[in-house]
């Protein structure tokens, strides 16, 4: 298993964590040192190190480009789950899209869409109507209020029009800087990636970085994924954490970018 990260540039080198036995396949960015003198193919070193996988900033963006390519191939539908068709609809769908699923969300939204066009067609209806029309969703009630004071902050302060700036997008309330960048990406065209539970899911795995907070992998994945390609990057990391890359399970026997993968609880094949 080890013989890929070798082959791709890669070096060991041993980590102590004192009890702890286990060869340990983290990624992280550093500046290159020399390589041990000892081999990590000697028995008595793999029981007694675990082991960090170094790679440097180059390598990790060839790494990128490289699973970019090959999940394009894989999944060649992979857009935003959320249909709309002008930024206020996008925004009135994130919102409803927090912890529900996007199918039913769609199911929802498709004829709403049709009767609130406008920030103030949603801020003015009574929230017992709205809540009528959304129950179908998790916490519609908070959600009906988040959408109603982000839509009286668009006519107030933004002339009824969701703003194409991280900025200003932050001031409505509802708004975080995920679905801020998700926004600005599929609504404007803009090079943002809006890290999700999917995002920060595959490409922890996966190795792409280390950090659990989502600013912080957002700016992980900055350094590294080509700007033409960020928002389809996040569209193609949600489409594989759906369909391979689960949270529950991952499909790594049927995973296409499993050998530039150094998630180290891989499901094994039922083969063996």
């Amino acid at each position: 298993p080890y013989l890929l990260p070798l082959a791709l540039g890669f070096r060991f080198e041993p980590n102590n964590c004192g009890s702890n036995r286990r060869w340990q396949l983290k990624t992280c960015l550093t500046t290159p040192q020399a390589m041990p003198s000892f081999s990590p193919f000697d028995p008595t070193f793999a029981a007694s190190y675990p082991v960090t996988i170094m790679e440097t900033l180059d390598q990790r963006r060839a790494r990128t480009k490289k699973i970019i390519a090959i999940l394009k191939k894989a999944h060649p539908d992979a857009r935003l789950a959320l249909d709309f068709s002008n930024p206020l609809e996008l925004l009135v769908a994130l919102i409803l899209a927090a912890q529900a699923r996007d199918d039913v969300v769609n199911s929802v939204t498709s004829t709403l869409f049709k009767k609130y066009r406008t920030a103030s067609d949603w801020a003015a209806e009574s929230p017992e109507k709205l809540h009528e029309q959304l129950r179908r969703i998790n916490f519609y009630r908070q959600k009906t209020r988040s959408i109603q004071k982000a839509c009286e902050a668009l006519s107030e302060k933004f002339g009824e029009q969701v703003p194409a700036n991280l900025d200003d997008l932050l001031t409505l309330p509802g708004v975080g800087r995920k679905t801020a960048n998700i926004i600005l990406g599929n609504a404007f065209s803009q090079l943002a990636i809006g890290v999700d539970t999917h995002v920060a899911r595959v490409s922890q795995r996966v190795g792409l970085t280390d950090k659990s907070d989502p600013d912080k992998i957002e700016a992980d994945l900055m350094q590294i994924v080509p700007e033409k390609e960020r928002v389809v990057f996040c569209h193609l990391l949600q489409y594989h954490g759906r369909r391979v890359c689960t949270a529950k399970k991952p499909d790594c026997p049927h995973c296409t970018i499993d050998p530039l993968c150094f998630f180290p609880d891989k499901t094994p094949s039922e083969s063996g």
